[in-house]
């Protein structure tokens, strides 16, 4: 390789060690993670702890009523797999019904039209269950804990309670009685708890126990989707009908006989060779399969040679994002209910053409593949301004870092960069290994259920209603999901765990990421502190679902000769501050040496290890 960092600050240190590396994106998660390592839990015993609490102290990223995709490698197992913790859509989730009945042409971003089967839960039960070692209180315990006793609240969160704040006296009442206690917006810093969400946990705990770990476990998994939970879930969207994005309240779909017919499973990844390296996302019911595509293209010009922050870098990572979310707006959805042609799409011979259309200059089309009796195009709705994050509304992706806009008065206002996510990577001293992004369930999606503590998720909001096309809305059907966990094999041996936060960025910085590491030799703090960007040229998977041709998102720490460049080429470049795009973490294994690296922007994530 010709290029190689000059410049060796990181602002934190890479982990380094033996032992274990935890990375998330909330440094108690993190804390939580490695203590179970420390107490002699595997690395699934510490994913499942890392991400109970990121439900708690991240609940406007995620929460109990969202979704996951995960990917692990167990020692034991000998090869990767995809736990899928994607609920499906409610048995009265259908086009006639939302179109034809209630006149929409979105799925709502909000309320009770949107959630679909909560999957978080069970998802962690099958991991602990089939990999884990501990025992079911112990991996709720911390939690448990602090949601019961208290976590401080970062920045980002009162953000978002004050954004919906009138929402909640409104509208949604439950909300308001968990999120503004003291009769207003709790301050960032403040020792916050949700004892209703604490006892709904500690309540599964009481009743799952006795018996082996096994026993336990599979006793929880009843109670949630058949006991309590379930009954709370149904009687709530079965009651008033619940204001939405749409202005007009509606009743909820979701019912437990929904949450009693649905479990998580087991599948295969997806792979794609990439020189030394075999990069593995879930299937097509993700959006994982554009990180892939873009390597797919991108194998085809010589990186080693360039700036991976300068204009030709850029240009290329863009033009090949635009080409593989055109594909991925055309062409996925769930495998279970419509053919997807994934092994064309990542085809050398399909490839080679889509190639030819990455130009010196910005497209500002949208030009997904033509593969007969596959896909049908995604009508794009093109907005003139910068996309919102959370609204007062509560529609939009939560927000991870606000971009300030620093272009000329004549350019369009900068956007924000939206996170709907959280995110761990954990690896241990056996060589177990696991990715996760859960998601969805988070506080300005609908309505707390008051039993609960928690609120259902909106993932349903990135289904399309048109039978025609592959994402359509059906009952019992994944929709195509944004969350985007990965996995790489180096030399055939599992060696790097990574994600990103993010919706439509997310696998956007993650293949960045992994070229900066590749391409350009940096270590993995330095991969994910460098510069970098998002392009909106697509529509969003989130309501209202538009898209900005050729808009290319910044950050201001790209030269401003590189802006002027792209510029040039054509791309609507706007800037934003230093530190504002992606979240990523990430680990790797490498012999006996783990490592791991988290973001710094916003100030929360963080890595451990030793």
């Amino acid at each position: 390789m010709s290029f190689v960092t000059p410049d060796p600050f990181t602002t934190r240190p890479e982990i380094d060690g033996t032992f274990g590396v935890v990375a998330s994106t909330h440094w108690i998660a993190t804390a939580v993670g490695m203590g179970v390592l420390e107490r002699g839990g595997n690395a699934f015993d510490a994913g499942v702890a890392t991400a109970f609490v990121l439900q708690v102290v991240e609940p406007h990223l995620n929460g109990p009523g969202g979704d996951v995709p995960v990917i692990l490698h167990d020692v034991r197992v000998g090869h990767p797999q995809v736990v899928c913790g994607q609920g499906p859509a409610p048995r009265a989730a259908t086009i006639a019904h939302l179109r034809d009945d209630l006149g929409l042409d979105l799925v709502p971003g909000t309320g009770l039209l949107a959630p679909c089967v909560p999957g978080t839960f069970d998802a962690y039960m099958l991991i602990l269950r089939d990999h884990g070692t501990w025992r079911l209180a112990d991996v709720l315990e911390a939690a448990i804990g602090y949601a019961r006793d208290g976590f401080p609240l970062v920045e980002r969160v009162s953000a978002t309670i004050a954004t919906v704040e009138g929402l909640f006296r409104e509208h949604w009442p439950s909300s308001a009685a968990t999120y503004l206690k003291e009769g207003g917006v709790p301050a960032p810093g403040t020792l916050f708890t949700n004892p209703v969400l604490a006892e709904t946990y500690a309540r599964i705990v009481r009743e799952a126990a006795g018996g082996t770990r096994e026993q336990e476990i599979e006793r929880a998994r009843r109670i949630w989707s058949q006991g309590f939970v379930a009954e709370a879930i149904d009687a709530f969207c079965r009651g008033e009908p619940v204001m939405d994005v749409t202005g007009r309240p509606h009743r909820g779909l979701l019912t437990g006989a929904d949450m009693a017919a649905w479990q998580a499973s087991v599948e295969a990844p997806v792979g794609y060779e990439y020189g030394r390296y075999t990069v593995l996302k879930a299937g097509p019911w993700t959006q994982g399969l554009a990180t892939l595509q873009q390597l797919a293209l991108l194998k085809g010009f010589y990186l080693d040679r360039l700036d991976p922050a300068g204009p030709d870098f850029i240009h290329l990572q863009v033009e090949c994002a635009k080409l593989a979310f055109a594909d991925r707006d055309t062409f996925y959805g769930d495998p279970d209910f419509v053919a997807v042609p994934v092994e064309t799409l990542l085809s050398d011979a399909y490839n080679a053409e889509r190639r030819t259309l990455v130009g010196d200059t910005a497209s500002l089309e949208q030009r997904p593949g033509t593969i007969p009796g596959f896909g049908k195009a995604l009508d794009a709705r093109v907005s003139s301004g910068a996309r919102t994050a959370v609204g007062a509304s509560g529609a939009g992706e939560p927000t991870v870092g606000k971009i300030e806009a620093t272009v000329p008065p004549d350019d369009a206002r900068a956007g924000v960069v939206r996170g709907d996510t959280v995110h761990f990577d954990i690896i241990d001293r056996h060589g177990n290994m696991i990715a996760a992004t859960p998601s969805g369930g988070w506080l300005q999606s609908s309505p707390v259920i008051p039993a609960l503590g928690f609120c259902l998720g909106t993932r349903a909001q990135m289904f399309v209603l048109d039978e025609a096309h592959p994402a359509a809305l059906a009952p019992g059907k994944r929709p195509r999901s944004t969350l985007s966990p990965t996995m790489a094999l180096r030399d055939g041996q599992p060696y790097l765990a990574w994600g990103s936060p993010g919706g439509d960025q997310q696998d956007q910085w993650i293949p960045q990421f992994f070229l900066r590491h590749v391409h350009a030799g940096m270590n993995l703090q330095a991969a994910i502190d460098a510069p970098a960007w998002h392009t909106e040229h697509f529509p969003s998977s989130f309501w209202p679902r538009t898209a900005r041709p050729g808009v290319v998102v910044v950050e201001n720490r790209i030269s401003a000769g590189t802006i002027a460049e792209l510029r040039r080429r054509g791309h609507v470049v706007e800037i934003g501050s230093d530190w504002s795009e992606g979240r990523l973490t990430a680990a790797s294994r490498d012999g006996r040496r783990l490592r791991a690296a988290a973001n710094p922007r916003g100030m929360q994530g963080y890595a451990a290890g030793r």
